[in-house]
């Protein structure tokens, strides 16, 4: 059972400490990974211009996002990819027709040992930070804004360049 799990049990903020000797690193807050600002893509992207904009910045996936901020998902190059050459998709079809909503979130605050364990089983985790928003009647909502985009080689990069060893 996924309740018995002691990685699932971190992943989804049940627990924050299993490893009994954890490595230096396990306790250090997601924020001092330095990552750079994510590439966002607005929902009316053709998937033919998404694309050509991941290859041409580097990037195999970007978060999709409402103007309103609200995150509806991500694009991956591969998930593009498959739906193109299924023919379920069209290169003028607008991105949101190929988004994976299957996605994890983490914050800034969290560590990055609960992050290694949500790169156990995603390729990534979408890093958001969470702000208060006013509007002009005074009522307030929570919002999470997209800080980055981590992966497990954005981990692995962080710890052999600051390894304690």
């Amino acid at each position: 059972s996924k309740f018995l799990n002691d990685k699932w049990m971190i992943k989804n903020g049940f627990l924050n400490d299993v490893q009994e000797h954890k490595p230096w690193w396990w306790n250090i807050k997601v924020q001092k990974l330095n990552l750079s600002a994510p590439l966002i893509l607005l929902p009316e992207v053709s998937c033919q211009k998404a694309i050509e904009i991941l290859q041409e910045k580097g990037y195999n996936q970007a978060p999709v996002v409402a103007e309103s901020g609200l995150i509806l998902g991500m694009v991956t190059l591969s998930n593009t990819l498959t739906s193109l050459l299924a023919g379920n998709t069209q290169f003028s079809d607008p991105v949101m027709k190929v988004i994976y909503d299957q996605f994890t979130k983490i914050g800034l605050e969290d560590s990055l040992g609960k992050l290694s364990c949500i790169l156990e089983n995603d390729h990534f985790a979408v890093v958001v930070h969470e702000q208060m928003q006013f509007n002009g009647k005074g009522s307030s909502i929570m919002k999470q804004m997209v800080f980055g985009v981590v992966t497990a080689m954005d981990l692995l990069t962080f710890v052999s360049r600051n390894d304690k060893r």
